[in-house]
């Protein structure tokens, strides 16, 4: 896996302050895309053991963040990976929230194991293609009124897809 940046300290990629890590590698095309440099998998640089773990500090090192997003590219097509990193950080940081964006919809997300164990990590999936049709820059962490914010613990809890309501 690539990643084609990190920033230690956000307030665009969810509530709060956030560390995020965009993961190289995006297969949805999405017209429109704010990102397309990180479509290429190869972009960026490799996400070795010491990046992974220097990154992991850094987040453990920073009381004042909220949590962590992973963006891209879609680290949905990296998940072995993403997942690695994410219980790493749980581990490290059990407080700390997990935001994931994806053009998945979690329907799909839920139906392929690969991408379940992923899914199953994170605390919010933004999902959704993003649809430059439906673009709407008053939207809240988003680009286009399809995306959901999904509640992935309700969501497991109750059976059907649930979806997380910002405060």
């Amino acid at each position: 896996m690539n990643v084609c940046g990190y920033i230690p300290e956000s307030i665009n990629e969810g509530p709060g302050l956030r560390a995020v890590l965009f993961v190289s590698g995006c297969r949805h095309a999405c017209a429109g895309c704010f990102n397309t440099d990180s479509w290429d998998f190869e972009a960026g640089e490799p996400f070795t053991e010491e990046m992974s773990a220097a990154i992991l500090q850094d987040i453990q090192d920073n009381p004042l963040l909220d949590g962590v997003t992973l963006c891209g590219g879609d680290p949905f097509f990296s998940p072995e990976e993403c997942a690695a990193f994410v219980r790493r950080l749980k581990t490290l940081c059990p407080a700390k929230n997990v935001w994931a964006y994806t053009g998945f919809t979690f329907e799909a997300l839920m139906r392929q194991p690969k991408l379940h164990k992923l899914a199953l990590l994170c605390d919010v999936i933004v999902d959704g293609k993003f649809e430059l049709e439906r673009r709407d820059v008053s939207l809240p962490f988003r680009g286009s009124s399809n995306q959901r914010f999904i509640d992935v613990a309700a969501s497991m809890e109750q059976g059907v897809t649930v979806e997380y309501i910002l405060r």
